[in-house]
């Protein structure tokens, strides 16, 4: 199942802040969450548990459940790269993360939310599944009918942008759309993962 509690909680459970709307609360209160939080130490925690830690980070990272990790790691081990970095690539590629990247949502959880309600297109059609694996040479926008809504003007005005545009998007924010010009490396995707980590994990 896929977390739909509190997202700062997340935050503070992995140590680092998942989301930019994280960074702040974070910082405020840079330990676990609950009664004994501040007297948990993470640095006693065993190889098992840095392991699983860093595999939930991926997954709270890019809000996919248990079920769709598994699957995307059966991908990344079929293919031709190194697993890990397969792995992240994978998960870099659905039409949610893009959508991030590129500066159309302030979240993955709004990223999500704007596709499963039918506000993006692929190519000129319709798409709302989060899930689904964007190609390069792909165009995706926001449907003509939304541009109007509160989320989207911001988006046009750049205000979820990041600095620095992911070298593998071309972005248009005042039409509201970008292509994706190449296959994301993982050298080019900031993630604050060890996926070594999730490697050993899953190969254990």
């Amino acid at each position: 199942m896929r977390y739909t509690g509190p997202k700062v909680r997340l935050s503070r459970r992995a140590g680092v802040p998942l989301t930019r709307k994280a960074v702040r609360y974070f910082e405020e209160r840079p330990y676990p969450p609950g009664e004994h939080g501040r007297k948990t130490n993470r640095r006693q925690t065993g190889d098992y548990g840095l392991r699983l830690m860093e595999k939930q980070k991926l997954r709270w990272y890019y809000d996919v459940s248990e079920r769709q990790m598994r699957r995307y790691w059966d991908m990344a081990v079929r293919g031709t790269g190194r697993s890990g970095a397969e792995l992240v690539v994978l998960l870099e590629s659905r039409l949610a993360s893009l959508l991030l990247r590129a500066g159309f949502a302030p979240s993955i959880y709004a990223a999500r939310q704007y596709v499963s309600h039918g506000h993006i297109t692929v190519d000129g059609r319709k798409v709302d599944i989060p899930s689904y694996l964007v190609k390069p040479g792909q165009v995706i926008a926001v449907r003509q009918r939304s541009r109007g809504m509160q989320p989207f003007v911001a988006a046009a005005e750049g205000t979820y942008a990041d600095d620095r545009i992911a070298p593998y998007l071309d972005v248009n924010h005042t039409d509201l759309r970008f292509t994706v010009v190449d296959r994301p490396l993982r050298e080019q995707i900031t993630v604050p993962v060890d996926e070594q980590l999730v490697v050993e994990f899953y190969s254990r």
